[in-house]
């Protein structure tokens, strides 16, 4: 495991990554409909290629053991998030369409661009193998209540969409091949390799250029709204916190280590798409995730840092 120095140091290439997609945005190098041509790429193409590349490993008895703990910790954290986020949107004196977006921030991260790139710094393919398998019960919450949220109807919810998106469909794949008694081919293996590692890289420069299109203006009117703030700060910090607790029951650290930072990745940007397509406060929704993006860069070191510190105190 990184040292506190060592992971700030590879933390530097991922902010250099987005400062250049945050420059190359605003010099117009990159537009703004290539935002979306990056994503699809990454949904559809790398971030599969590196599940499927990651979960190309031998089956072993600590394996399963690992993978028991990690969607025990995935139940337990979103429980308390869905608990909080319902808490803090019934006591908040916002519009209801402001409302919905503010539960959805404080649930669901974007633990599928900024979370694979952290995870993959830390632990190479064993940190993707982790974090793939702690986020199969988020991929099912964030196509379930995620849309329930924003429609209030269960009719809404696309069975097709959640059974079959990319994210879930290559882990599905991966988890069968852990159990069959063959691997894919080497030339395949290669080709998820080198189109899996185009993850990291684009998904920073993604960040930045969406950071890029903030409008500093309006950004100042949201940053006088305490709820992007309390928003921001639950996300980032108080959720994660929770999992501590793993601590005391002597969990496998580097397990520990992923659940912390993956639940403390700034808010999703799928909380954005929601609010455009059922009827959200998308304006809302932009600037609370951006503003939980930027915090990120300081919050994330410092879980890692207190890790860290209280490793000594656990792991003798």
């Amino acid at each position: 495991m990184l040292s506190t120095g060592a992971f700030l140091q590879a933390m530097i290439p991922l902010y250099i990554m987005a400062l250049i997609g945050f420059v190359t945005r605003r010099i117009k190098i990159i537009h703004s409909y290539a935002n979306q041509v990056i994503t699809q790429i990454m949904l559809y193409i790398t971030l599969p290629a590196l599940i499927l590349y990651s979960l190309n490993t031998n089956l072993s008895k600590e394996m399963l053991t690992d993978f028991a703990w990690l969607i025990t910790m995935s139940i337990f954290i979103l429980s308390i998030s869905v608990f909080i986020g319902i808490l803090l949107r019934r006591k908040a004196a916002l519009p209801m369409k402001q409302k919905i977006v503010y539960e959805s921030l404080i649930i669901f991260g974007n633990q599928g661009f900024i979370g694979f790139a952290i995870s993959y710094i830390l632990m190479e393919e064993q940190g993707v193998i982790y974090l793939t398998l702690f986020n199969i019960c988020y991929l099912i919450l964030i196509w379930t209540y995620g849309i329930y949220l924003f429609t209030k109807s269960e009719q809404s919810v696309n069975w097709k969409a959640l059974f079959f998106n990319p994210g879930i469909l290559s882990t599905l794949i991966g988890l069968l091949m852990l159990f069959l008694p063959f691997s894919w081919p080497i030339p395949l293996l290669d080709t998820f390799e080198s189109i899996g590692k185009m993850t990291i890289p684009l998904s920073m420069i993604l960040i930045g250029s969406l950071l890029a299109d903030l409008q500093w203006h309006e950004l100042r009117q949201y940053s006088k709204n305490i709820y992007i703030w309390i928003a921001a700060g639950c996300k980032l910090f108080i959720l994660p916190l929770f999992l501590f607790v793993f601590l005391f029951f002597q969990v496998p650290y580097p397990l520990v280590i992923i659940a912390v930072l993956t639940s403390a990745m700034p808010s999703a940007s799928t909380t954005s798409v929601y609010a455009q397509k059922f009827g959200g406060d998308a304006s809302f929704a932009s600037f609370g995730i951006l503003l939980s993006t930027l915090l990120c860069i300081i919050t994330i070191p410092l879980l890692y840092t207190l890790l860290q510190w209280l490793h000594s105190f656990f792991y003798l």
